[in-house]
C-alpha cells in the first residue's frame, strides 16, 4: 500500500463510502438469532453456532429461512433494522443499499405493507441516532411466478413508499434455471415506472446471467456479476456501459465459487474497466465484515489506496442514495486522506 504498508483496518474504516450489496437477511449475529428463538419458544437453528461455516449457497439459503421465520413481531424486525445501519456505521459506510427479500420471512407472507413498515420504522430510529441512511431494495426470488413478479412491481409502483429504492432479484440461479424471461415483463414495468433495478447474476450461473441481466432485466446495478470474466465480449460491453458489479470476494469463497481470495477475478474485471464496489453480503452469517473485505482484498492483490479510494467513489456513485447524499459522501471522500 503506497505510504502506509499493509492497509489497517481504522483506515479503511474511516474512508467514506457506500455499501450496496448486503442482505438482510445476512446480518443476524449469533446473539441476535438466540434471542429471538428464545421469544419464539424454539431451539437455536445448530448451524448459527458457526458463522462462516456454509459451503454451498443451497445450504445457506435454507438457513436463512429458518432465520428470518423466527422474526415474527414488528418489534423484532423494526430491531433487526436498526442493527442493520448500527453495524454499517462500524464499518464507515456512509449510505447503505439493504437487499430484502420478503419470501424468507414467512411471518410476513401476506403483510408486505407492514413488513416494509417495520422495516422503515426501524431505520427511521436508527438514523435518528446518528446512523447512516440506508435504501430498500425490495427483491423477488427466481422460483416465484411471473405473474407474482408483476404483482409485486404493482405494488412497490402504487405505494411509492419513501424507503424502497429498487427492486432487486435474488436467489440461486443454478436451481432456478434461466429466469430473465419470466421476470422481463415485471423489470420493464419498474423500469418505465423510474424504479432502480438491480440483479443477481453471475454467480451460480455463468456469463449468460449477466447477459440476461443487462439485457432482459434492464440492471442498473449487477449484484456479483463476476462469471461474466469468462466472456471477455461481455466484460468489454459491462466495461464500456459502465454498469457497476457489487461484487463480494469473501462470500463467493465461503460458499465456494473460488477457491481462495488470489483466485478471485475481482481484480481482472478491475483492470479490464469494468466499474466494481467492495461489500459483503451477508457478513454475519459468512463471518466477514466491510473493512475487512477491503483490507483483506487489498492485501491479496497488493491495492493502493488510489484503487481502494475508486472503489469507494465507484460504491458511492452505484448506489440508489439521494443526489444530496451522493455529493456530500464525494466530497468527503475526496477530502479523506488514510491515517493508521
Amino acid at each position: 500500500m503506497s505510504g502506509a504498508g499493509q492497509p489497517s483496518e481504522a483506515a479503511v474504516r474511516s474512508m467514506p463510502k457506500a455499501e450496496v450489496h448486503v442482505h438482510l437477511e445476512g446480518c443476524f449475529e449469533v446473539s441476535d438469532l438466540a434471542e429471538m428463538a428464545r421469544e419464539a419458544g424454539e431451539p437455536l437453528p445448530p448451524q448459527a453456532a458457526h458463522s462462516g461455516g456454509f459451503r454451498d449457497l443451497g445450504t445457506f439459503l435454507r438457513f436463512l429461512d429458518l432465520a428470518c421465520g423466527m422474526v415474527r413481531t414488528r418489534e423484532q424486525l423494526a430491531r433487526a433494522a436498526y442493527r442493520f445501519a448500527e453495524r454499517e456505521r462500524a464499518s464507515g459506510v456512509g449510505y447503505a443499499d439493504v437487499i430484502v427479500n420478503p419470501t424468507h420471512w414467512s411471518a410476513w407472507s401476506d403483510a408486505l405493507t407492514g413488513f416494509v413498515d417495520a422495516i422503515d420504522a426501524g431505520l427511521r430510529e436508527a438514523e435518528a441516532d446518528g446512523h447512516p441512511m440506508v435504501g430498500v431494495c425490495v427483491s423477488l426470488l427466481r422460483q416465484q411466478t411471473a405473474a407474482e413478479a408483476l404483482d409485486l412491481v404493482d405494488w412497490l409502483i402504487e405505494r411509492r413508499h419513501p424507503r424502497i429504492v429498487a427492486l432487486s432479484i435474488d436467489g440461486n440461479e443454478a436451481a432456478a434455471g434461466r429466469t430473465g424471461p419470466r421476470f422481463a415483463d415485471a423489470f420493464g414495468r419498474a423500469a418505465r415506472a423510474g424504479l432502480h433495478r438491480t440483479v443477481h447474476a453471475g454467480e451460480s450461473s455463468g456469463p449468460e446471467g449477466v447477459r440476461d441481466a443487462i439485457d432482459l432485466l434492464q440492471a442498473d446495478r449487477i449484484d456479483h456479476g463476476v462469471r461474466a470474466i469468462e466472456d471477455p465480449d461481455l466484460v468489454r460491453e459491462l466495461a464500456d456501459r459502465s454498469i457497476p458489479l457489487g461484487i463480494c470476494p469473501g462470500s463467493n469463497v465461503v460458499l465456494g465459487l473460488y477457491p481462495d481470495r488470489v483466485s478471485h477475478p475481482v481484480e481482472a474485471l478491475r483492470r479490464a474497466g469494468v466499474r466494481i464496489s467492495i461489500n459483503t453480503d451477508d457478513p454475519s452469517l459468512i463471518g466477514t465484515s466491510l473493512v475487512s473485505e477491503y483490507a483483506e482484498t487489498a492485501r491479496a492483490f497488493g491495492w493502493d489506496w488510489d484503487i481502494l479510494r475508486g472503489l469507494a467513489r465507484t460504491s458511492i456513485e452505484a448506489s440508489f442514495c439521494p443526489d444530496d447524499i451522493r455529493r456530500e459522501l464525494l466530497a468527503e471522500l475526496d477530502r479523506w486522506r488514510p491515517v493508521g
